[in-house]
């Protein structure tokens, strides 16, 4: 009875998993489709609720091969995801050492010495001669703790969920890799568009230039209207230097991203023409989204391997037992080792526990418990995180699809209103800066739609992130060497 109360006090106690309340489904997906259907006309299933879920190339689904060749090149190549691996390795290492005290501990030590005592030590006169002596020993020793009151399988339960939550942040990197070269893979073709329709208008107010300056040789115009015409230009002309800019940084991130320099990567020229080939993203079910997000599964085991620590902190307030073995032979010569004569054991068992330390162990026993109530915390913030994550996209989904609407609309208005203008210009009915209005006003919603359409781009692949990933049927692994 009092074995069993003493190790009912040290184990770890019974994990229990924190309560959190959420929602049945997330509010902005009512306005959204249930399933998604990919470029090619196939369908994405619902997500079957498992901790380690596969994800999935959920990338093919932009039935995009650049976008597909730049996610397999990263995760060949990426510096972050190569760290993450190796953290994975040496969490999986560090479990095996404690999976090892499980078993005894076998060793073999061959060795030998030559040694000369001082004749005092003897008992001998001081300066009485005393002969060098030559001992070699060759020994098997065995050890073994008996684990009384779960300190090693407390430890090893520790180890493999820190392990497991390694493994959940390789997912998570790896994760937010392909969604980050998704992105900015998409804000470069964006980019591209809005450089094409920059050009476009440089091309126009080239043309306007030509045809003022004719027009103010022949005494048509005055200098105003040619002055107003090579300002437009220049300011154009300025914008698409401007953009260029921004498009060499989003070149060079994406290099980064694909573990290159940035000056032996250059992407090609692929202006995003428009939205069509995006794929309707389902909301899930909040159980879906805790067992898919790799993060959460990481703060998961994370709370796990806290719970674990307290039994190993318990542990340490109580007696250890530990069983030695040792067998071999000792003479002074060695040929002589292995003789029977030469033979010599040992045998023993030694129990040890503190009795005074300081309250040591009970503040270790606290500080497990403390970090046990952190990571339960930050499993909740994750949580959270996660819900207002999809929220976040999911909404942004649903608004930038409505702005597309009314600004597809308002360039079909626009173009019909700078035809009209440059009409009535070029008949003498209305000014220069009626043109220059109606023309300004086409070029910036033009400019407007294109971004838009770069931010469905990206916004999708954010909710894609933020559900944890697709649907496919393999499981992403850690390199195993």
């Amino acid at each position: 009875m009092a074995a069993a109360v003493l190790l009912a006090a040290c184990a770890a106690p019974e994990f229990k998993q924190p309560q959190i309340e959420t929602p049945a489904a997330f509010k902005e997906a009512q306005t959204l489709p249930a399933v998604q259907t990919a470029a090619d006309g196939t369908r994405w299933k619902q997500g079957v609720p498992a901790e380690r879920q596969a994800r999935g190339e959920w990338w093919l689904a932009f039935n995009d091969p650049a976008l597909t060749s730049l996610i397999n090149e990263a995760t060949q190549a990426n510096a972050n995801l190569a760290i993450a691996a190796a953290r994975v390795k040496q969490a999986r290492a560090i479990a095996g050492i404690a999976e090892a005290d499980r078993i005894p501990q076998v060793g073999v030590n061959v060795g030998g010495q030559r040694n000369r005592a001082s004749a005092v030590s003897l008992g001998l006169p001081n300066g009485a001669p005393v002969a060098a002596t030559n001992v070699y020993q060759a020994n098997l020793t065995a050890s073994y703790e008996v684990d009384l009151f779960g300190r090693v399988a407390s430890n090893v339960s520790a180890s493999r969920s820190d392990a497991l939550a390694v493994e959940a942040t390789y997912r998570s990197v790896l994760l937010s890799l392909q969604a980050d070269v998704a992105q900015t893979y998409f804000q470069l073709r964006a980019t591209d568009a809005e450089l094409a329709t920059l050009e476009q208008t440089v091309r126009l107010r080239e043309e306007s230039v030509h045809v003022n300056q004719r027009r103010y040789d022949l005494g048509d115009i005055g200098e105003f209207d040619l002055s107003r015409a090579r300002t437009e230009l220049s300011t154009v002309r300025a914008e698409a230097i401007g953009l260029q800019r921004q498009r060499a940084t989003s070149e060079h991130a994406l290099a980064v991203l694909l573990g290159k320099p940035a000056a032996s990567f250059t992407a090609t020229v692929n202006p995003l023409q428009d939205s069509g080939f995006l794929p309707v993203i389902p909301a899930g079910m909040p159980s879906s989204l805790l067992e898919r997000r790799p993060d959460i599964a990481s703060a998961q085991r994370t709370m796990e391997a806290s719970n674990a620590r307290i039994g190993v902190a318990k542990s340490a307030m109580f007696p250890a037992l530990t069983l030695n073995a040792s067998g071999g032979g000792a003479s002074d010569t060695f040929s002589d080792i292995f003789k029977w004569s030469s033979r010599s054991w040992l045998l023993g068992a030694l129990m040890s526990m503190p009795i005074i330390d300081g309250g040591r162990n009970k503040a270790a026993v606290s500080r497990s418990e403390a970090q046990l109530e952190e990571s339960v915390a930050t499993y909740r913030q994750s949580v959270l995180v996660a819900f207002a994550e999809v929220e976040d996209n999911l909404a942004g989904l649903r608004i930038l699809s409505g702005q597309t609407q009314q600004i597809d609309e308002a360039v079909v208005s626009a173009r019909r209103s700078a035809d009209l203008a440059q009409k009535l210009y070029d008949a003498g009915r209305s000014s220069y800066l009626d043109l220059l209005d109606a023309q300004r006003n086409l070029a910036a919603i033009e400019r407007n739609a294109v971004q838009l359409r770069g931010n469905r781009a990206v916004t999708t692949v954010a909710l894609i992130r933020s559900l944890g990933g697709g649907w496919g049927e393999a499981e992403p692994q850690v390199a195993a060497n």
